[in-house]
């Protein structure tokens, strides 16, 4: 009897243990599959394709931009230098060798840490769970991710060996800029292979993968070198490298962190202007116009005047264009202060120009067979209601065209446009020259009522010291090594007009509105803007063969603190022609 109440006990038993091992199985079975149903192959996955890159280049060949997934040699960690793959150790997996796929040890040491600061502050993941992140999943924290992390790296430990690991690792990982891989980065941010890195430049390199965006030399090189001491803090610890070579490359690294240039601006403007140009799905390299050292200089004079200034004037906006006077070739471009992927002032913004537009109105009257020794009434005016005045309270009487120019007269402006026979005329001339926007057609043309772009502006003063000639502005001169086709210079004046014209403005520098821009130095020569209530302030003049253009303003067209175009933006272009020797 007893004996069958434990057969029974036990066939219970083992029914009931045999439906739970089904349901068990069943449910861990729908579990592994919630959790990795989209898990992508891993044995394809390790070859994915970058996205093609768009290369910018200088005139003499320099990468000075790009786009993309930088492309880089693939490099196995034996032919690099030995501090290479020991500061990505260091500073992201110290115990590499001495674990499998998982760290117990570091997600413990990570957890106390992140306990104690009562954030996260340390990360516990070993170098071949961040292979499994970097290569098939994204940054998304959740459970399924880390799930799958996780059996992605139990299949990268199975099939590759560490040494393995960590040569997929240094040509995978992410470093900012679009370089993925030592090599990519290496040649991206220091132009050379990752076989000849020096020890400096190992360490920039290992800190980026904590913030690849914001760490790297370009968006940010003090934060890059602030991160290397790190890495190499890591390395002595680690007995990789002596105290006496953390010392030397510290020593090193300001100048290994240091960008080449500032470049954004221009490159944004090339992507929207040569889109349709740009073969799509290949590796792109774009022989550019720019000048790497003269863009610096010009997004340095427009920031820090900006910085310094700004509050006090109420101006917190500004663009800048440098181009050849002769071929129209834009050799600097700034579109604004701040964001440099943002809106791009020097080429959208449309400005009223203020009495930047008056040397077009004196060209007019030279046409209308004036010249510059002619003499104009300055002196009250009232034109079908209309009463101009001057900036100044009082007015000149009869001066020559040269004089008015250089003050700046708007009675004399206008009765210029008049004998040029009017607004129409003096539209059609802007036209001839480059301007294709709105114009007034009514006097206050000539006093500069209607609204350009800093690029253009900069394209139609061109003509005033290049013997009468038309340019227009252009970034690109080759695509993949076939040159474009770009517009050559159009004659529209004649030499002799042209030239007047500039002597003009020369005094505008030298005695006139504009003598913050004169240099001794170097022929200058340009004019002032402002336009009502202030809200606009140009300058844009000649000098050493460029055009240099500069607005200040503000974006919602607010009025500035009386900000002249004589003032900060006379300053900004003898800053940036005062550097033009040195472009």
């Amino acid at each position: 009897m007893r004996a069958r109440q434990h057969l029974r006990v036990a066939a219970f038993l083992m029914r009931h243990f045999t439906i739970i091992a089904i349901w068990g199985t069943a449910a861990l079975g729908l579990a592994g599959l919630w959790f990795t149903w989209d898990m992508p192959n891993p044995a394809t996955a390790v070859t994915t394709a970058r996205r093609p890159a768009i290369m910018l280049l200088d005139p003499a060949g320099h990468l000075v931009a790009r786009f993309g997934d930088a492309s880089g040699r693939v490099v196995l960690p034996a032919e690099l230098p030995p501090y290479v793959p020991a500061a990505f150790i260091a500073i992201e997996d110290r115990r590499f060798y001495a674990h499998g796929p998982f760290d117990l040890q570091g997600v413990l040491r990570a957890g106390v840490s992140d306990l104690f600061h009562r954030r996260i502050v340390q990360g516990g993941s070993t170098l071949t769970q961040q292979v499994a992140k970097t290569l098939f999943l994204t940054d998304k924290r959740t459970m399924r991710r880390k799930v799958q992390e996780a059996v992605l790296s139990l299949w990268l430990a199975k099939h590759y060996s560490q040494a393995d690991i960590l040569g997929i690792y240094l040509n995978r990982v992410y470093l900012g800029e679009g370089a993925y891989g030592v090599d990519a980065a290496a040649r991206l941010y220091f132009g050379v292979p990752a076989s000849q890195l020096t020890l400096a430049q190992a360490a920039i390199l290992a800190g980026l993968p904590k913030a690849p965006s914001n760490l790297n030399p370009l968006a940010n090189p003090q934060a890059a070198a602030a991160r290397a001491t790190q890495v190499l803090d890591a390395m002595v610890a680690t007995q990789a490298i002596t105290l006496d070579q953390e010392n030397a490359a510290e020593a090193q690294l300001a100048n290994a962190a240091s960008p080449s240039s500032r470049t954004s601006w221009f490159a944004l403007w090339l992507m929207q202007s040569q889109g349709a140009a740009i073969p799509e799905g290949e590796d792109v390299t774009l022989k550019t116009t720019l000048n790497a050292g003269l863009q610096t200089v010009a997004e340095a004079a427009l920031d820090n005047t900006i910085a310094l200034q700004g509050p006090a004037m109420n101006v917190s906006q500004g663009a800048v264009v440098v181009l050849d006077a002769h071929t129209g070739a834009v050799r600097a471009l700034v579109g604004g202060v701040g964001d440099r992927e943002g809106y791009n002032r020097a080429v959208l913004a449309r400005r009223q120009t203020g009495s930047a537009i008056k040397p077009i109105v004196w060209l007019a009257g030279l046409r209308a067979g004036m010249s510059p020794s002619d003499t104009v009434f300055d002196g009250p005016l009232y034109l079908h209601g209309y009463h101009p005045h001057d900036y100044e309270a009082s007015y000149r009487g009869n001066v020559s065209m040269t004089e008015a120019l250089a003050d700046s007269m708007n009675t004399a402006a206008i009765r210029i446009l008049l004998r040029a026979g009017g607004a129409r005329r003096v539209i059609a001339l802007a036209r001839e020259l480059g301007l294709n926007d709105n114009f007034p057609d009514d006097a206050t043309m000539a006093l500069g009522s209607g609204a350009v772009g800093v690029l253009q502006l900069a394209g139609a003063y061109a003509t005033f010291f290049n013997g009468g000639n038309r340019v227009t502005p252009y970034g690109v001169s080759a695509i993949n090594g076939v040159p474009v086709a770009n517009p050559g210079p159009v004659p529209v004046v004649s030499a002799s007009q042209a030239q007047a014209v500039a002597g003009m403005m020369r005094a505008v520098v030298t005695g006139g509105t504009g003598t913050a821009a004169f240099i001794p130095t170097v022929f200058t020569a340009g004019k002032t803007g402002t336009t009502q209530d202030y809200r606009d302030a140009w300058f844009a003049g000649y000098a050493g063969g460029d055009i240099i253009a500069v607005w200040l303003g503000n974006d919602d067209n607010s009025p500035t603190n009386k900000v002249l175009g004589g003032t900060l933006p006379a300053q900004i272009f003898k800053t940036i022609a005062t550097g033009l020797g040195g472009s």
